[in-house]
Order: structure tokens, then C-alpha cells, then sequence
């Protein structure tokens, strides 16, 4: 029997992968851009919802970058990629963290309009990605932080519009400074689910080679 790969499973897989390698493709090229708006625009309007998304894009480009060069390696270094990429995520969310308290002691009132049109620009970029990636959210490790980064993000941009509504009818930096700190708390969240996840897979991975070895 040939050593390569000639089942229907087999190629269903392969093109799977195909697939999947397109996604995250398209997913790495929308979050850098949406990262370069962001960070103008949250520098320009003040706001740390913004910013702190725009740090998510940055994060998440980097993160797609790393699932597509881990796509094709053994499930050990896929799960290795996703323990950093949870541990990223929750440096993240420390930093969104931060950040937000800093704001909330300066009282800084960002530009409402601004947030509003950007948090919506993001809002239909993120869903779009995340629709592309909701038939692998039940993989691997690395598949699912994939597909956390792209919920959580729509998830965020859904609170940056909303917290500009009530920015622009309180005139106050509250909401902007509550909206970065949910975001922070999700990306810890989202961080202890992925790094479980990975470690599981980790010492599975580990046993099964151990007792391979042993045999």
C-alpha cells in the first residue's frame, strides 16, 4: 500500500487545509489593515476602546501568521503555537487592563463620532472573518484560538459602538473606559480556555509518545 495520501478521508483533509490556510489568509491581511486604521483613529479621537482594539488586531494578525506556519507541522508544534498565542492573549488583556485604569484616573473624554464609524467599520470586518471561521471553532487548539480571537474581536467592536453612543449623548469617558476593561477581561478569559486546551493536548501528545517509545 502507498505511503501517500489516497483515501477520500485523506483528501477531504488535505483540502480542508487548503481551505483553512485561505481563511486565515484573508483573516491576516484584514486584521493588519484594520490595526493601521485603528491606531490612527484611536490615537486621533483619545480612545482607549480603540486603542485596545486595535492592539487585538495586532495581536491577531500575528496569530494568523503563526497557525499558517504551524498549518502544516505535527499537532505537537500546533498546540505549541496555540500555549503561546493563550499566553499572548492574556499579556494582552493585562495590558488592556492597565491601560483602561489610566484613562479612568485622567477622565478623558474621546471623540464619540470617531469611535462610532470605526468600531463599525471593524465590527463588519471582524463578523466577516469570524463567519469565515466558525466551521473550524471545534478543532484543535489551534483552530479554536483562531476562532476565539475572531468572536471575541466582533464581540468588542459590538461594545466600541456602543460605548460611542453613550459617549456622544454623555459627553463623558466612562463607557469608553469600561469597554476596554470588558475587553481586557475577555481576553484573559479567552487565554485560560486556549492555554487548558493546549496543555491537554500537550500531555496527550506526550503520553502517546511515551508510550510509543516504550513499545
Amino acid at each position: 500500500m502507498s505511503a501517500k495520501c489516497c483515501s477520500s478521508s485523506c483528501a477531504a483533509t488535505v483540502q480542508v487545509s487548503a481551505r483553512y490556510r485561505r481563511v486565515l489568509q484573508i483573516a491576516l491581511m484584514s486584521n493588519a489593515a484594520m490595526f493601521a486604521v485603528e491606531v490612527i483613529a484611536g490615537l486621533r479621537a483619545q480612545s482607549v476602546s480603540l486603542l485596545a482594539d486595535a492592539i487585538d488586531f495586532a495581536g491577531d494578525a500575528a496569530n494568523y501568521g503563526l497557525s499558517l506556519a504551524v498549518l502544516s507541522l505535527a499537532p505537537v508544534w500546533r498546540s505549541r503555537a496555540a500555549l503561546i498565542k493563550g499566553l499572548s492573549m492574556g499579556a494582552y488583556g493585562v495590558f488592556i487592563l492597565g491601560h483602561a485604569t489610566w484613562n479612568m484616573i485622567t477622565a478623558a473624554v474621546p471623540n464619540a463620532h470617531t469611535m462610532g464609524w470605526v468600531g463599525a467599520i471593524a465590527l463588519l470586518v471582524n463578523v466577516g472573518v469570524a463567519s469565515l471561521l466558525f466551521a473550524y471553532r471545534e478543532g484543535d487548539a489551534n483552530m479554536r484560538s483562531v476562532w476565539l480571537c475572531s468572536r471575541n474581536d466582533a464581540i468588542g467592536n459590538v461594545a466600541v459602538v456602543a460605548a460611542a453612543a453613550l459617549v456622544g449623548w454623555l459627553n463623558a469617558g466612562w463607557p469608553d473606559v469600561l469597554v476596554a476593561l470588558a475587553m481586557g477581561w475577555l481576553a484573559l478569559a479567552a487565554s485560560r480556555s486556549v492555554v487548558q486546551h493546549a496543555r491537554r493536548e500537550l500531555l496527550t501528545t506526550g503520553s502517546e509518545s511515551a508510550r510509543r517509545s516504550f513499545l
